[in-house]
């Protein structure tokens, strides 16, 4: 980076101490170079004129040429406004103004020509703008041939401070203004040929003030590109030097553990999808290079049986394994499932979590360590330095997003005799590029088809006055003797309204199914553990035929004969949330339904997520469109990473240049795995750029 831009932002023109202050604070802007990262997140084309009489009811952001007059303050304090009317030659329009009267009141010239921008609304049958932008017309935009307007996001102080968005735009004209020769060049000639890509400093330059639409392009695509080129570059550079530095520990052969169980007690036949990811494990693990692989699968796709068959090769190599889960919940369910399988097999498995007592604890510690326990399973209790293998070969982390990473890199020096292999499980289905870019330094494999025998679940969206037919279907399915679940929202901010929901809900269910012919299982976060699991249990013995229950429910219930899930107030859900608790049911033989309530009026984003639900079951697909709808940062974990302070690329809609990105990357380390030819320097200093800046969190899966 040249020194120009480590310059303080105070120094700029328009800028000054206290404005710096606010920009360091608001926006951690402390030098030239930090502001020119501040991209805009969208552009205003300011190149047309309007007039006034082509104003309709569809018009968004308009701007228009002519005079003001009749200008006058009306109200008292609070409510005290100024209006104005603007004609051109086709008719007039009232203007608007709340705040900063009395600069206005000095500043407008009446019969002077300006140029005016904004939104028009309409209010009592007539349109009027409010607060709209303008200048006299030879200081315009449109005078200085300024055709495309960039937009900044901004913040209320900043604003007060006349950092508005517009006043954000005319600092980093000044800024962009001096920059002729001040930007490096930061990737390889040959690449910047091959791509017929413009210049990182034109780039820089036409993303704050874009000559044309063509040069905007143009710039976009380099700045985007070489974000997202040297971030595949960087994990994949970590994956080619920890292939190198770290050997895995080999395991040679599949022995009695695995061909038992596999014989005699599998449950039932492998499908397709779970041989091949056998097969891609067993390769990784038997040739000597360190398996880091994530498996992604929808619930109920048959993950844990790989991961036991894969636990069960580890240990016929003579290694220990663990498997770690989030909540205590899924640790026992693991537990009990694992334990099941195993039961006529000799393979001791034992539970670790926070409630595990001292007297087992220390039976644990002591059989770990004199290697007679082969499978552990437990919680975040696993990492504590107490926990000590004999030799830890294989780990299995379940629902890795709700790990830190520091958590994960303490399992990894476990291993005495070598770095243990990790499998990476979760039922949260990533799009392809979260995939490449939180995992790019894992092995992706995906459980794409449901075991045999698996009914597709029905879904079905109704709005709340269709409620009585709901209830209706209820009664019918319980009458087959089948379950149902019905969950309420639980949103933290407004936990009492989330309660009076849940209990109004709860009573009119019971009025409508009431005891003894019927009995109801309520479970919500206000209730003790021991409640919970109380009612839980009745609900998993057939004692109770509805669950009604807040999100609680969401991980790690089990119950084949419960083939009803109702969501209430659905539009309050996140998508990946829906399709977790869809999921619950649809677990036995019998058709299961999933049946989504909403209120009677849906906004589109609630529109669209209704019918992605309705249309289709594919994970991937639903995270696609989540991905679409709410931004990377919101995918469930995805903060933790430090990843996604992507500052122009969006993962959610640069899918492609993503994907030109990593073929890059990969074609360059494949001819220069150490970048060590010349026409590479300009990539190490990119690279040592993007670590100065990031924590190594990498080298962690």
């Amino acid at each position: 980076m040249s020194h120009f831009l480590e310059t303080s932002i105070e120094y700029l023109k328009g800028v000054g101490p206290s404005r710096a202050e606010l920009l360091k604070k608001e926006l951690g802007i402390f030098t030239f170079g930090q502001l020119l990262d501040y991209y805009p997140f969208r552009y205003i084309d300011r190149s047309k004129i309007y007039s006034i009489s082509e104003i309709n009811s569809d018009t968004a952001y308009i701007q228009l040429k002519g005079k003001i007059s009749h200008i006058q303050t009306i109200g008292e304090r609070r409510a005290k406004r100024m209006s104005a009317v603007f004609t051109d030659e086709t008719g007039e329009i009232e203007l608007v103004w709340f705040k900063g009267l009395k600069w206005l009141a000095s500043s407008i010239k009446p019969n002077a020509e300006y140029i005016v921008f904004g939104k028009p609304t309409l209010f009592k049958g007539r349109f009027n703008i409010t607060h709209p932008e303008m200048e006299p017309v030879g200081q315009s935009l449109v005078a200085n041939q300024i055709n495309l307007q960039s937009v900044y996001n901004t913040t209320e102080k900043l604003s007060n401070k006349g950092l508005n968005a517009k006043g954000i735009f005319k600092i980093q004209q000044n800024l962009t203004a001096q920059l002729k020769g001040k930007i490096l060049e930061t990737l390889p000639d040959e690449l910047i040929e091959k791509l017929r890509l413009i210049s990182r400093e034109e780039a820089v330059i036409n993303a704050h003030t874009p000559k044309n639409e063509q040069l905007l392009q143009k710039a976009l695509f380099r700045l985007k590109f070489e974000e997202l080129f040297y971030l595949q570059l960087s994990l994949l550079r970590q994956k080619v030097i920890k292939t190198e530095k770290i050997k895995g520990l080999i395991f040679g052969e599949v022995g009695e553990h695995f061909n038992t169980f596999y014989q005699n007690y599998l449950p039932f036949e492998l499908t397709e999808a779970q041989k091949r990811v056998i097969k891609e494990i067993r390769k990784d693990t038997g040739t000597g290079k360190h398996m880091n692989r994530l498996l992604q699968g929808d619930v109920g796709s048959g993950k844990t049986m790989v991961a036991l068959l894969t636990i069960l090769i580890a240990i016929d190599n003579g290694y220990q394994t663990c498997l770690m889960a989030p909540t205590e919940i899924l640790a026992n369910q693991h537990f009990e499932t694992l334990s099941e399988m195993l039961k006529d097999m000799d393979v001791s498995i034992e539970l670790l979590t926070g409630s595990t007592k001292i007297a087992d604890r220390k039976r644990i510690h002591e059989n770990l360590e004199n290697g007679e326990l082969k499978i552990l399973v437990g919680t975040h209790a696993l990492i504590e330095d107490k926990v000590q293998f004999q030799n830890l070969g294989y780990v299995v982390v379940d629902e890795q997003h709700r790990f830190g990473v520091a958590q994960r890199s303490r399992l990894w020096k476990k291993g005495k005799k070598g770095v243990p292999h990790i499998l990476v499980m979760t039922a949260t289905p990533i799009p392809r590029t979260l995939a490449m870019t939180f995992y790019g330094d894992l092995d992706v494999s995906v459980i794409d088809e449901l075991p045999p025998g698996r009914k597709e679940i029905k879904t079905i969206h109704r709005y709340d006055s269709a409620r009585l037919r709901v209830f209706k279907f209820i009664e019918d399915e319980i009458k087959k003797g089948r379950q149902v679940y019905v969950v309420y929202p639980l949103i933290q901010e407004s936990e009492k309204m989330d309660y009076k929901d849940l209990m109004d809900g709860y009573e009119s269910i019971s009025r409508r199914f009431p005891k003894p012919d019927y009995q109801i299982s309520i479970v919500h976060g206000q209730m003790k553990a021991a409640d919970k699991d109380y009612e839980m249990q009745r609900f998993v013995k057939g004692e109770t035929q509805i669950m009604v229950a807040t999100t609680v429910i969401e991980v790690g219930v089990n119950v084949p004969n419960a083939s009803v899930m109702v969501i209430e107030s659905a539009e309050r859900f996140g998508l990946s949330q829906l399709h977790q608790l869809r999921g619950r049911v649809g677990r036995g033989a019998e058709q299961s339904y999933c049946i989504l309530m909403t209120g009677n009026k849906l906004n589109n984003d609630g529109r669209l997520r209704m019918e992605t639900m309705v249309k289709t079951n594919d994970g991937f697909e639903i995270a696609e469109v989540d991905l679409k709808l709410r931004g990377p940062g919101d995918i469930q974990g995805t903060q933790q990473s430090g990843l996604l302070s992507l500052k122009i690329a969006d993962l959610a809609k640069d899918g492609q240049t993503l994907q030109i990105a990593r073929n890059e990357a990969i074609s360059i380390l494949k001819e220069d795995a150490n970048l060590q030819l010349p026409k590479n320097h300009r990539l190490v200093t990119g690279l040592k750029n993007l670590t100065k800046n990031k924590t190594n969190w990498s080298r962690i899966s």
